[in-house]
């Protein structure tokens, strides 16, 4: 797990090593252990690392025997053992213990097709000094991130959105409609970003660079594949047997300690019990809940869990001030924009089990696999009249986080006049999937390339690195997320509750009567603390803030600001809005700026 950066000039020119140092050092979260460079003609390429596999001897970048091929990788490539003696075989010689010298042997044999046979967490950069093309590649689920910009003479990539602001030739400028499907949606998805020209490597997608900047885009892998099965439950329920402990035999792999997030439910409790069954041991475990607020949690279902499989767990009960106290610092880490309340807690948890670990299990990617969000099967009247009111996605991904009141009041007219449509990559998503599939497949799938890479992983990525941890999330291997996604609807709900199919396998691995809890989620209490003389204290600091000036309607506020401590509504325009002026302030007014872990949020309005 680390942070790579890059710059590949057009022919004749060189790097500047200056803006690649910059660029590194902004990545330095992501890799306290270790750091490089290299240059090569045209190609500048640095990496920070942290050490998880082959941890004396994995330096990067890598530079083939020959001097060909140079790589940086960021992630983990679970089947390396596999392919190592594959690639063996075939010839091919190792320096190190590292996964990611399988990269770079795989690339020597089968070039492009190499892609399809790893299986793991990635985002690499290998450039192939014989041909001069440089290829960017990310993995089937987009857990581990990837961004360039084109600019007239070189192409810059790197791990994080904030790593490429030293290469921008002027202040960095927004993109209108990015930040308005920010707002509505909580994410800016796709290919583009909220800042102009930053854009994404895609999922399941190789970028391949020509000498002379021109892009091509190879695609690898994608859920759309994936056929309906006729399938009975025994059968399935022996296959999803034999795929999750082979996908938990292969994330074991790591040359330091690991832990596991315990949340209570269903999906972590699956991972508790692989672990044990696979002879983790009495690792840490860590869970969280909070103080001061009617919000219930599960910390009691956590450490009930932890207890029967013997594990050292530690609980975090927080205040409310310890959550809010992260908001700062959880969107430096972000980078780009992005609103999941859960990002708070998860940072603290990164930050206690960074202390003393550099990996820990994490379950996210179950709902997505399994049908387990209640989104995914609606009442059919639900499904019917959503439909009719907005049409183009079978009812589902239709309402925006905010009001249209607030939003017609709130907008600047900047925001109000960008093109297209806020439910663009949800629409697009709906109409790519085959009309075969069930509209529990489609709602499945348009989770799978929206929310999943470019709001789950930001949060899952981005707070534990801002740590220097490495997050694994076994429920996305691929094979999993193809056998979910593939399963007929019967075997993923019932009497409408969802994940029949893994509570249905997993009953007799957890403790007993734990299914019988109801499914929570990560919540935080917004509710409990964006209220009173704390909201007037905001809204005032909103009022004069840069960012908001520019795009929003700062005389709207105050009545905004009465809503919300009126009980009617408002506090998700009022967080998204404070999110947006501190990232403003992080990113666009003064790019460099890092908030410590526990700051006063409204301080930096």
């Amino acid at each position: 797990m680390c942070g790579l950066a890059g710059i590949l000039m057009r022919p004749g020119l060189r790097p500047d090593p200056d803006q690649l140092r910059a660029m590194a050092a902004t990545l330095a979260h992501r890799g306290p252990d270790d750091h490089g460079s290299h240059y090569h003609g045209p190609l500048g390429l640095a990496q920070t690392r942290l050490s998880i596999i082959g941890l004396a001897t994995g330096h990067q970048p890598m530079v083939s025997t020959d001097g060909q091929l140079t790589l940086a990788a960021n992630g983990e490539v679970y089947n390396y053992i596999e392919l190592n003696e594959e690639l063996r075989r075939a010839g091919r010689h190792f320096l190190t213990d590292s996964d990611s010298e399988t990269i770079l042997h795989a690339y020597a044999v089968h070039g492009l097709d190499c892609l399809a046979r790893l299986r793991g967490m990635y985002a690499f950069a290998l450039h192939d000094a014989r041909s001069g093309q440089l290829l960017l590649a990310r993995d089937r689920l987009g857990i581990k991130p990837l961004f360039y910009v084109r600019l007239p003479d070189r192409i810059a990539f790197a791990s994080e959105i904030k790593a490429l602001l030293p290469c921008l030739p002027g202040r960095p400028e927004i993109d209108p409609g990015a930040l308005r499907r920010f707002l509505q949606n909580q994410f800016a998805g796709g290919e583009e970003t909220v800042l102009q020209g930053i854009r994404r490597v895609l999922p399941g997608e190789a970028l391949i660079v020509h000498p002379d900047l021109k892009l091509e885009h190879h695609r690898y892998w994608s859920p759309l594949t994936v056929t309906r099965r006729r399938i009975g439950h025994e059968e399935a329920q022996a296959e999803l047997d034999e795929l999750m402990h082979l996908a938990m035999q292969e994330h074991m792999r790591s040359d330091v300690p690991f832990g596991l997030f315990l949340s209570g439910g269903v999906d972590s409790a699956v991972l508790a019990a692989l672990l044990h069954a696979h002879g983790a041991g009495r690792i840490r475990s860590f869970s969280v809940g909070y103080r001061g607020t009617a919000m219930a949690h599960e910390l009691d279902e956590a450490a009930r869990v932890a207890a029967h499989f013997g594990f050292d767990h530690r609980p975090l009960e927080l205040s409310l001030e310890q959550v809010f106290e992260r908001i700062p610092h959880t969107i430096w880490a972000a980078d780009e924009l992005m609103r999941d309340y859960a990002s708070l807690p998860t940072s603290i948890l990164a930050q206690t089990a960074g202390a003393e670990l550099k990996v820990v299990f994490s379950g996210e990617g179950g709902d997505e696999a399994f049908a387990g969000y209640r989104r995914y099967h609606p009442r059919p009247l639900e499904r019917w009249f959503k439909a009719l009111i907005h049409p183009g996605s079978g009812g589902f991904r239709t309402r925006g986080q905010w009001s249209r009141h607030w939003s017609q009041r709130v907008f600047g007219p900047t925001l109000r006049g960008a093109p297209g449509t806020d439910r663009a990559p949800f629409l697009a998503a709906w109409a790519a999937t085959p009309k075969r599939w069930s509209a529990m497949q489609r709602r499945q799938y348009t989770d799978l390339v929206t929310s999943l890479p470019d709001n789950l992983m930001v949060k899952t990525d981005r707070m534990l690195m801002a740590f220097g941890v490495e997050g694994r999330v076994p429920f996305l291997d691929h094979r999993i997320v193809e056998f979910g996604l593939s399963l007929p609807d019967r075997l993923k709900v019932r009497r409408h509750h969802g994940k029949w199919l893994l509570r249905h396998w997993a009953e007799p691995l957890l403790p007993p009567g734990h299914l019988e809890h109801p499914k929570r989620g990560f919540h935080v209490p917004v509710g409990d603390w964006l209220t009173g003389d704390l909201a007037r204290r905001l809204g005032e600091r909103l009022a004069a803030n840069q960012g908001i000036r520019e795009w929003f309607e700062p005389d709207a506020l105050p009545a905004l600001v009465a809503a919300r401590q009126a009980g009617r509504g408002g506090a998700r325009e009022l967080f998204g809005l404070m999110q947006f002026a501190i990232w403003h302030r992080i990113f666009i007014e003064e790019p460099g700026l890092k908030p410590a872990p526990d700051e006063d949020p409204l301080e930096w309005v």
